[in-house]
This record gives structure tokens, C-alpha cells and sequence, in this order.
């Protein structure tokens, strides 16, 4: 059985589309990654329009977050992901981070599913 993982995000700040960074994570350079979701980079198009988004639905907000499987393509539970971040469904002022970009086209679904499967 895997551990459940849940911890806030203090002083949170966007790093990009996808990813936060968060003062109380030692590791990884304190990254987070949002969960199931792929935003553009930052200097991709799109990139800081998602940018934005993320910021604009973390302001003056507290970011819950829960540790999930970090590559659910890998059998057995991934910790990581394979830059080192933590990957988690995140939330602020009770909105789905991943699932607010999703829905405002600034995120596609991560992995992508398979054609007809």
C-alpha cells in the first residue's frame, strides 16, 4: 500500500503552466508537478498564457496538494517523476488546478490516451 501524501504549498510561485515551486519542498528545487496535465513551456506558444492562467488561479490562494503515482505508464507506484518533482493534484481556493487548465485550453490531458483504447 502506498502512503498518502498531502501537504500545502507555501508561498507558492508558477514556475510555468504545469509545475509550481513551493518554499517548503527541499528537494527538487522545491518543484511540484500539477498532475495528469502538460501545459506549452514558457517560452513555447502558449507557454505564458498558461503561465498566467496558473498564477492568476493560485493568487491569494492556499495550494493543497496530494501525491499521486507519478507515471501511471510505469507498473508499480513512481514517487518522481523523471526530473525529481513530486507530482500532485493540486488545488486552490477549491478549484482543480489541473483540471481548471484543462478546461480553459491552456493544458492538454496527460498521458495522452490511445486512439480507440
Amino acid at each position: 500500500m502506498v502512503p498518502v501524501l498531502s501537504f500545502l504549498c507555501l508561498a507558492a510561485v508558477v514556475v510555468d503552466g504545469d509545475t509550481l515551486r513551493c518554499a517548503n519542498i527541499a528537494d527538487a528545487g522545491g518543484r511540484v508537478r500539477i498532475a495528469r496535465i502538460d501545459a506549452p513551456e514558457r517560452s513555447e506558444p502558449g507557454g505564458p498564457a498558461a503561465t498566467a492562467e496558473l498564477a492568476r488561479l493560485i493568487a491569494g490562494q492556499r495550494v493543497s496538494c496530494t501525491a499521486i503515482d507519478a507515471d501511471p505508464r510505469i507498473a508499480g507506484y513512481q514517487p518522481r517523476d523523471r526530473f525529481g518533482r513530486i507530482v500532485a493534484r493540486c488545488s486552490a481556493g477549491g478549484t482543480n488546478l489541473g483540471a481548471a487548465m484543462i478546461a480553459g485550453g491552456h493544458a492538454g490531458v496527460w498521458p495522452k490516451r490511445k486512439k480507440g483504447g
